[in-house]
């Protein structure tokens, strides 16, 4: 898997997301790294685990579901130490497996350690090959797994040479927490694709997170990101940082954090998730406008921070006209394929006293097969809405993200292969409009996109290995 994904038995790769925590320093670093998951729920509920160390030990706990239903009070218990790192994951059909759930651990020649990932390593599969070739034994489909075998490996002198050696071997997205007897280090990939920041408590204990989020629930305070490239090492109470790794041609920090995936009250490559996402809805107004509209909406939840600035810019009134089931996480068991059209919803309804009547604006931040769009437009005329005119907050998503975010194939990616015309016909939209890939820059306040990975929308991936096979496949 990558930080965050899986690969079947047939080679297939299976993209996910996944949030990480780390503590060190403090009594209770267990339940804390409980409540730090708690606030990344949202970038995985597949899975969840803990690994805790006492100083002499490490003791791990894992399990497939919801962090609050798998960590209760005498899991906590048994999972002692100052110092714990733990994981969230989300993946697609066919990496869904306890063995595949972080954080990993390992017992070795020079002691235990544990690690978990955050991201994708796009050759995985190559330098997993070649370990095997050499006699090395996989237990998991996990991309993590092969920084573990190739960390193990090292001849190089000190744990933390062992890891840099290790890492300059494999190429794409890595945010990376590791565990020892007693240190906690942190590590950031040259390009930045996955966030990373670190943080303090008052009572001196650092952490790290995937997000603020999640330092804001426990009370500490957001120290810094750690930057492209950085490694920290966290021992006796003492924080080490060096910049081991040469530094990318480029930053690739992921756009698609601020479009969708961070949570809102996250500030995120230094900027508020949620003042990002209003302003891609203002720019979103200024570039699509939909003037003969009565009302917008958001499809919620992460369409209502754009869906108030589209309104704000374009003066059309907000109000409510979708709610979300919050009982329901991102994936759930369907019906059988006669009745599977109640998937969406058992996740969202339909307002009728808000939409009866009335020509509507729907924000959602991107389309990625159609059929969800689909179905939520059907839903909102069958609850009277008299038109309905589609606004995607970020442009149309083209490419598969290979870097820690869940998207399919490019084949399965509407836009990939369907004209906007062709798509709001499909979706039985009156219109359909996206946001611009200028208008996403501008938005981001980086207008040239210098700084972040567009690979999704625009196929220009950074890592040599799937620039070249992106090359390949537009020349073909």
């Amino acid at each position: 898997m990558r930080s965050c994904s899986a690969s079947s038995s047939k080679g297939v790769r299976q993209r996910a997301m996944c949030g990480i925590f780390g503590i060190v320093g403090h009594g209770e670093a267990s339940n804390l790294t409980y409540l730090g998951l708690h606030a990344l729920q949202h970038r995985g509920q597949e899975s969840a685990g803990i690994v805790a160390s006492d100083g002499h030990i490490l003791r791990a706990h894992r399990q497939m579901g919801l962090v609050a239903d798998i960590f209760t009070a005498p899991v906590i218990d048994g999972l002692p130490g100052d110092a714990a790192i733990g994981h969230v994951r989300y993946s697609t059909a066919g990496g869904s497996q306890l063995k595949n759930a972080q954080p990993l651990f390992v017992a070795w020649a020079g002691g235990q350690f544990s690690i978990a990932h955050n991201g994708n390593i796009v050759n995985a599969a190559e330098l997993k090959a070649s370990l095997e070739a050499d006699g090395a034994l996989f237990q998991s489909d996990a991309d993590t797994e092969v920084v573990m075998h190739l960390l193990a490996r090292s001849k190089q002198p000190t744990f933390e040479a062992k890891l840099v050696e290790s890492l300059r071997k494999v190429e794409g997205a890595y945010s990376i927490l590791l565990l020892t007897e007693d240190k906690l280090i942190a590590v950031r990939d040259p390009h930045g694709f996955r966030p990373l920041v670190l943080g303090k408590m008052k009572e001196g204990a650092f952490v790290v997170a995937s997000e603020t989020t999640a330092l804001d629930l426990i009370e500490a305070e957001v120290v810094r990101e750690l930057e492209p490239g950085e490694l920290i090492v966290i021992e006796n109470g003492v924080l080490r940082a060096s910049m081991p790794f040469k530094p990318a041609p480029r930053l690739g920090r992921c756009i698609f954090e601020h479009v969708y995936f961070a949570k809102p009250d996250s500030v995120l490559f230094g900027s508020s998730v949620y003042e990002v996402r209003k302003r891609l809805g203002m720019q979103l107004a200024r570039e699509q406008p939909a003037p003969d509209a009565d009302l917008v909406i958001a499809v919620p939840d992460s369409g209502v921070p754009a869906a108030i600035g589209f309104s704000q810019t374009s003066g059309i009134p907000y109000d409510v006209g979708l709610i979300r089931s919050h009982y329901v996480g991102r994936t759930f068991i369907e019906p059988q394929q006669s009745i599977r059209h109640f998937g969406v919803k058992l996740k969202l309804s339909a307002v009728r006293s808000v939409l009866k009547g009335k020509r509507v604006v729907v924000v959602d931040d991107s389309i990625v097969r159609g059929t969800t769009s689909r179905k939520i437009v059907k839903m909102l005329k069958a609850a009277g809405a008299v038109s309905v005119h589609l606004r995607i907050s970020s442009p149309p998503t083209q490419w598969p993200c290979y870097y820690g975010i869940d998207t399919p194939s490019r084949t399965e990616l509407i836009a990939a292969s369907h004209s906007t015309e062709e798509i709001a016909k499909y979706v039985t939209a009156d219109s359909l409009g996206y946001l611009s890939l200028e208008g996403l820059g501008a938005a981001v306040e980086d207008p040239k996109r210098s700084t972040y990975c567009t690979a999704c929308f625009s196929g220009q991936y950074l890592t040599e290995k799937l620039s070249r096979d992106s090359d390949a496949k537009l020349s073909a």
